[in-house]
């Protein structure tokens, strides 16, 4: 269900974007159910909300996830999307240890495939569907648009992802999966819910920005240097590994945007 518009700005757009007027009205609206599982609890987690200029069509989309272990954090849309004649898709997704893992990375291919099916009707393009998300929200991305199975239960083709750009995202299997497995952050582990047992020559284009590896967290940028070492050996021509030196895990997002926003750029 949805709920009235929120959000009303007025602003300049960023891009010369054709047909577009330098003043554009952008609304948001909030807490739309993209769910269909009937439990209480998804129910409650399984909403996103929808930032989109008015008047425009074929505008690009960024889906974005939030941060916070798979265990903490809401849906915000950034500040850094905002005013960019962006579609911006902020979607909340079920939390550890209160469901498995399975179920957090089913929300996220569920939001995503409402995302295809929905966004035409907010001013956005089927074929320009970015995803990002920072930490536990770039893990979940990578997961699902490598793993073609998330998306396929919805009829969705992950390859129809425009680029997939997680921000700090881990590429082993999450450390707080391991964790309600009594294993701990340290012990690393690479199975079936790790982005790199996943890596394929022919996924969306890859852009994977860590912070500076001596103040990452747990050796995150190891962990995509790794990914972006694989990736290139089975054939992967469009992977990017971007090192934001100086800024550590929380840091890394704020510049990490100016690296999205130049990539959807030279898309247009």
């Amino acid at each position: 269900m949805k709920k009235n518009v929120i959000l009303t700005v007025f602003c300049f757009a960023l891009g010369a974007i054709s047909g577009w007027s330098q003043k554009t009205e952008y609304k948001t609206i909030t807490d739309i159910t993209y769910t269909q599982s009937g439990d209480r609890y998804a129910q409650e987690r399984g909403k996103l909300d929808v930032y989109y200029p008015q008047g425009v069509k074929d505008c690009p989309v960024v889906i974005w996830y939030h941060g916070g272990g798979i265990e903490a954090g809401n849906k915000h849309i950034p500040e850094e999307l905002q005013a960019k004649g962006y579609v911006v898709v902020a979607a909340n997704y079920r939390l550890l240890p209160n469901v498995p893992i399975d179920s957090c990375l089913d929300d996220v291919a569920a939001s995503i495939a409402w995302t295809f099916k929905n966004i035409v009707k907010y001013g956005g393009s089927t074929e320009k569907i970015y995803i990002s998300g920072h930490s536990a929200g770039g893990y979940l991305l990578s997961m699902v648009g490598l793993e073609k199975s998330w998306l396929a239960k919805y009829g969705i083709d992950a390859d129809a992802i425009k680029a997939l750009i997680p921000f700090s995202g881990q590429m082993i299997t999450h450390y707080n999966h391991r964790k309600m497995h009594g294993i701990t952050p340290l012990q690393p582990i690479i199975d079936k819910y790790a982005p790199l047992y996943h890596v394929r020559k022919d996924c969306p284009p890859l852009l994977l920005i860590s912070g500076d590896r001596e103040v990452e967290l747990f050796g995150r940028y190891e962990e995509n240097a790794y990914m972006y070492r694989m990736m290139k050996l089975v054939g992967h021509e469009q992977v990017y590994l971007y090192e934001l030196d100086g800024h550590d895990h929380g840091a890394m997002v704020h510049p990490a945007f100016h690296i999205l926003t130049e990539y959807i750029k030279k898309q247009q």
